[in-house]
């Protein structure tokens, strides 16, 4: 049975950062910056999206991942029923919302660390954080030691095998669904999170909401280890990120389609009957425009994201190809605030909002391009092609990484087409089971073919 899940394109949106929120937050009154939020719903649908993550949200000290409230909106932000009405306001459009699960560490500023800083041995909450020593002391001097997420020691670690723990973050994920009305969680830290707990949580929100769906942040590793029917649905797909800049800039499509290869590949594929989450940037990296040393390939870059396998994600702001590197200012260089209208006006790169909106209308109008079989047809270092191969029709993808443009000549799959360019809509013609075309320096073609 399919799910709203299994062929869904993703928008990623950091509302502290794109809201221009306070980056500590130290005012006692509410400000509502989710009337400003809500006014990218439109955008993000005329974009051809299914689905918004956004995180984090919930009341934190300074970057969201440091929570102080796992119940209560960032007052940065708003209110619970500012995001109430988010979420309803998305739901109308067809848009489903997942939100941020910051579930491997609280802040210092969290109900239970504050009671262990005032009661000390005393307090009942010594065994919901890792590593608990009265013995030993911490940077921040509060007379004993903690176990803390990359040595980030205003991030503590939470001990996910206490059953107290465990029950209070399932109450949580319920309060959110109940009251929010949410569709899913993107558990951060995945990788770091107890295995047992990511079991019981999938138990646990499928019995609340049949569709919930559970995406994990793993970066390195075996991603069948999270991503399976025990567990999540889904996890960040790092390595096809890496390839997919990476591959463009040393003019090596070798590298892209061996992960797709050992992935994906229809016979054998590692990761085969899995959707992972693909993406070309995001919060944690720099902008993909930023990454690529020849800007004319950020055409193919997304049309690739688009067409093999998984669930392709847009992060805020890239839709215009704006800037951003970590080395010019940390975190916060990847998460400007920035202003709807003026960008709508004045984008970086004004063609691709376009494009992008294109890639979308073409997963939703011929679904086997999400959902069909892949196969490579032909690769080079600068040039690849392959197929989505479905029943009734499957899509053709032709990429060019050269600095020139490129004569190419694939292979067709077996059979007898009538074959549309989906851009043009123009007719290409078959030429002795193979299509042949021109393609320019960082050019791409999605070709239909009807069976």
């Amino acid at each position: 049975m399919s799910t709203w899940y299994d062929n869904a394109v993703f928008y990623h949106m950091y509302p502290l950062g794109m809201s221009g929120a306070p980056f500590e937050n130290r005012e006692e009154e509410v400000v509502h910056r989710f009337d400003g939020l809500k006014k990218w719903l439109p955008h993000i649908k005329e974009l051809g999206c299914d689905a918004i993550y956004i995180g984090p949200l919930f009341e934190s000290t300074t970057h969201g991942y440091d929570t102080r409230d796992y119940k209560l909106v960032d007052r940065r932000l708003g209110d619970n029923k500012d995001f109430k009405e988010f979420v309803q306001q998305a739901h109308e459009l067809g848009l489903k919302i997942v939100v941020d699960g910051v579930f491997n560490h609280t802040g210092r500023e969290f109900f239970a660390f504050r009671d262990i800083q005032q009661n000390r041995e005393g307090s009942r909450y010594c065994g919901w954080y890792k590593g608990i020593n009265f013995g030993w002391n911490n940077p921040y001097n509060d007379g004993f030691g903690y176990e803390a997420w990359r040595n980030c020691f205003e991030l503590v670690n939470l001990n996910l095998q206490n059953r107290e723990v465990k029950d209070y973050l399932f109450e949580v994920i319920r309060f959110w669904i109940h009251e929010f009305d949410i569709d899913g969680i993107r558990l951060d830290c995945a990788d770091c999170l107890d295995f047992d707990f990511m079991k019981e949580m999938r138990w646990m929100t499928g019995n609340e909401k049949q569709d919930f769906w559970l995406m994990g942040e793993v970066i390195h590793g075996d991603y069948a280890r999270w991503a399976n029917q025990e567990m999540l649905h889904s996890v960040t797909n790092y390595e096809l990120h890496k390839g997919l800049y990476s591959g463009h800039n040393d003019h090596n499509y070798f590298e892209i389609a061996h992960t797709i290869r050992r992935q994906f590949d229809e016979n054998g594929g590692i990761y085969k009957g899995r959707i992972l989450y693909s993406f070309v940037d995001n919060h944690d990296v720099d902008r993909i425009i930023s990454k690529l040393n020849d800007k004319r390939h950020l055409k193919s870059v997304y049309t690739l994201l688009y067409t093999l396998p998984g669930n392709p994600s847009i992060y805020y702001g890239s839709e215009w190809g704006i800037e951003g590197r970590k080395a010019e200012g940390g975190d916060p260089a990847l998460r400007p605030q920035i202003n709807l209208e003026n960008m709508k006006k004045n984008p970086p790169v004004a063609w691709l909002p376009e494009y992008l909106a294109f890639l979308g209308e073409c997963r939703k109008e011929h679904p086997v391009i999400g959902e069909g079989r892949y196969r490579e047809l032909m690769l080079t270092t600068r040039q690849y092609a392959y197929a989505r191969l479905g029943e009734q029709e499957s899509v053709l993808v032709l990429a060019n990484n050269d600095e020139n443009e490129a004569y190419m000549s694939v292979p067709l799959p077996v059979g007898t087409y009538q074959i549309v360019n989906l851009e043009t809509q123009e007719i290409v013609p078959e030429e002795g089971g193979r299509v042949n075309m021109t393609l320019p320096a960082g050019g791409c073609a999605l070709l239909l073919l009807k069976h």
